[in-house]
């Protein structure tokens, strides 16, 4: 399906956007970036539009401390927030939990969606704890850096605010995070 995503502005970075384009993303890919009145009248017969306002779209984060985040931190489960809080343990506050495979599993699980909060696309491992890993491989991450959006690249992306809050992550053109 053809998305044509509009925003105020497109780049790599906040000092490289060029303001009035837009993308269009065809499956996992890009198709098109460009302005969005020439987008639109080529692919809006055919392609939904998605209109985010006055954010921007950039290439997604990649963050290099993953293993940081998701093997030596404990990110609790909101039915512990009373006892553990909310923050990730870490430290001598870890050393005292005692936490199964599958307790870290969920972990990673929440370590995750607040890294795509975040507008993470790609991380940096490789990771050693097994259900640490099956969470990463299921979120569908990247383990490299991602290119700006150009056209036929891959879908993977971050739709910023101005005050730079992440509204949206999309990886292989498919929206895994989207602020409520």
């Amino acid at each position: 399906m053809l998305t044509v995503h509009r925003v105020r502005g497109v780049g790599a970075a906040a000092g490289d956007i060029v303001l009035g384009h837009a993308v269009v993303v065809d499956g996992a890919r890009f198709a098109a970036v460009g302005p969005y009145e020439e987008l639109l009248a080529a692919y809006g017969e055919r392609a939904r539009v998605r209109d985010w306002g006055d954010a921007i779209l950039t290439s997604g984060r990649f963050e290099p401390d993953a293993v940081a985040l998701l093997e030596s931190a404990y990110w609790p489960d909101p039915r512990e927030a009373d006892d553990l809080g909310t923050a990730a343990l870490t430290g001598a506050a870890l050393a005292t939990l005692d936490i199964p495979d599958t307790r870290w599993g969920a972990s990673a699980r929440r370590g995750v969606q607040r890294l795509l909060a975040a507008g993470t696309t790609a991380l940096a491992g490789p990771f050693t704890h097994p259900s640490v890993r099956t969470a990463v491989a299921r979120s569908g991450l990247r383990d490299h850096p991602v290119a700006p959006p150009e056209a036929g690249g891959e879908a993977d992306f971050a739709v910023l605010t101005p005050d730079g809050t992440c509204l949206a992550t999309s990886i292989g053109g498919r929206l895994v995070y989207r602020r409520r």
